[in-house]
């Protein structure tokens, strides 16, 4: 196939990007770069699914970024500006000061957290991170974003108490009201029993009866099988009061999803197990979210997870507000992202925006079964004088946070 002459090729160029309402000496010129960091953390040797079905992941939050990245550069290519992805994973336990004295070693100006809360608070008081951005991709301990806040700290991830929100706002509309908890004898399944209750004070459900699951994660593993399961849970349950929905909170997923179809009364299961609240599910496919869907499983070989959708929400605010704007300098950028202007295609429904008092990311919250997703909080009917995405988690009156 013959080729321009090289005038005609400059022409050419030119004439598209007249065309599109950019010069074309945009295009001739070394573009502006976002540098941006991620920094991430190994899966525990010891922590697998509890279902077979479920894959081993070791790069959840990873390729979400670097979906990101290509979105991007997608559109930046056009602008005169380019993003840069530098990447450090530290092992359990690791140095998270010397993965991210790497990663601004590398340029990195902007910094993705793939870390849990201790984690994350670690990197945020290091000195090597200066007064760099850092997306919180992962962590939904409500401290972040309330007597723990930062300045420099955003929360593509949505908080605990937003998702307890968006299930119990759910199961107000199905006048579910009368609930029984069960929470696993782990610090963060205590943490997330005493959300799921905040919740149900807020939207005017009462706990009816709760208990914690008192065994450890690797008693699965010589529990006897089916039998010995069907006898035991059924025992556990009997003597709770009469309800509508069992409640669980296993963020670790090591006992939850024995519980459907063993309950002593036949009652639905929610939480974080059965019937979720979750950012984003492989079977969300409204809002042209199959075309995200799409992208990512060309990318990574595998169908996107919450974690991969915050550090790809986390990358796409860069990418819009640096877009909109037409600059990449830090100020211009979150001066917009905290903006009314601002508004992000999340596939979702509803926009997503930051809000300005805590920094987290205001976002419709997909409520879904194993297979399908059953609806979206917000409900109809759960008001607010801003806008309903800002009655899912603590509102702007109730929060602690304090720049």
């Amino acid at each position: 196939m013959r080729t321009l002459p090289r005038c005609l090729r400059w022409l050419a160029m030119g004439g598209i990007a007249a065309g599109l309402g950019w010069s074309p000496l945009v295009l001739a010129e070394t573009p502006a770069t976002i540098v941006v960091g991620y920094l991430g953390m190994e899966r525990p040797d010891d922590q697998e699914p509890l279902s077979v079905l479920d894959p081993v992941l070791d790069d959840e939050g990873l390729q979400g970024a670097r979906l990101g990245l290509n979105d991007n550069n997608a559109t930046a290519q056009f602008l005169g500006q380019e993003f840069v992805l530098h990447e450090a994973v530290v092992a359990q336990g690791g140095d998270v000061g010397e993965a991210l004295e790497s990663l601004v070693e590398q340029g990195a100006e902007w910094i993705v957290s793939g870390l849990p809360a201790a984690a994350l608070n670690e990197l945020m008081a290091h000195p090597a991170r200066g007064d760099r951005v850092v997306f919180n991709a992962w962590a939904p301990d409500d401290e972040l974003r309330g007597e723990a806040c930062h300045p420099e700290l955003y929360h593509s991830t949505p908080s605990r108490r937003m998702l307890a929100d968006a299930l119990a706002q759910f199961l107000g509309f199905k006048q579910w009201d009368r609930w029984a908890l069960v929470y696993g004898n782990t610090d963060e399944d205590r943490i997330l029993a005493d959300v799921l209750r905040a919740s149900a004070e807020r939207y005017g459900h009462r706990i009816v009866g709760d208990r914690m699951w008192p065994h450890d994660p690797m008693a699965r593993r010589a529990e006897g099988g089916f039998h010995a399961i069907q006898r035991e849970i059924p025992v556990f349950m009997q003597d709770l009061p009469e309800h509508d929905v069992l409640v669980i909170a296993d963020e670790t997923d090591y006992f939850g999803e024995y519980f459907p179809f063993q309950t002593w009364a036949p009652r639905p299961v929610v939480g974080t197990q059965g019937l979720m609240a979750t950012p984003w599910h492989r079977a969300h496919e409204s809002w042209g979210a199959v075309q995200l869907q799409r992208r990512f499983e060309k990318l990574a070989d595998r169908w996107m997870t919450p974690r991969d959708f915050g550090a790809w929400l986390a990358l796409r605010s860069l990418g819009e507000a640096a877009a909109r704007t037409g600059s990449v300098e830090r100020e211009t950028v979150l001066d917009y992202m905290l903006s009314d202007e601002f508004e992000l295609a999340g596939y979702l429904g509803f926009p997503v925006s930051y809000r300005t008092w805590n920094h987290q990311l205001r976002q419709p919250i997909l409520i879904t079964g194993p297979r399908m997703v059953a609806s979206v909080s917000p409900q109809e009917g759960y008001l607010h004088p801003r806008t309903p995405l800002d009655a899912l988690g603590a509102d702007e009156g109730e929060s602690q946070c304090r720049f």
